[in-house]
């Protein structure tokens, strides 16, 4: 009895660095407005309190004592949101890359939801670690949040990457 393996199905490719970026930064887009709808619509508080988080990283958490509106804390939030979107965009198009092209929407979407999953995970524990304001912020709208970052990334990185080998 033999074990047939698909193994015409794994193979490597290369990443398409410009697709990666720009899912990483229309999937931090798309986190944010949820984010802000969740904010604004469900939660208690203030809308603001996850952009200001994100802004203490580069600015300190001093910007963390006040809930209100503030443009340039809101513009180093931004920042620092799309620069961290763009490079977790990158490491999600890497390990895409890695898989058979023949790879369909719906395993590209298993797998970006998988990785939203740990970096929730990355973000909200390891990141915690360092910046410990971070820790107020665990719950299941950042997690869902986070899967639905993975997901829009890799649709979006599906749709964009050029799949021919002149690159």
């Amino acid at each position: 009895m033999e074990l047939h393996l698909n193994v015409a199905r794994w193979g490597h490719r290369q990443t398409d660095w410009l697709a990666a970026a720009v899912c990483g930064l229309a999937a931090g887009a798309v986190l944010m407005v949820v984010e802000l709808f969740w904010a604004a619509l469900v939660s208690p508080d203030s809308p603001w309190t996850t952009s200001r988080a994100i802004a203490a990283i580069l600015i300190g958490r001093e910007v963390l004592q006040s809930p209100g509106f503030d443009v340039g804390v809101m513009a180093m939030a931004l920042f620092t949101h799309y620069v961290l979107g763009v490079f977790f965009g990158l490491a999600l198009g890497a390990l895409l890359a890695q898989f058979a092209s023949e790879w369909d929407l719906p395993e590209m979407m298993i797998t970006g939801v998988l990785f939203g999953a740990a970096l929730y995970l990355l973000n909200f524990y390891g990141m915690a670690q360092v910046f410990p304001w971070f820790g107020a912020l665990r719950g299941w709208p950042a997690f869902v949040g986070h899967l639905i970052f993975g997901a829009s990334a890799a649709l979006i990185y599906w749709k964009l990457e050029r799949r021919s080998t002149d690159r």
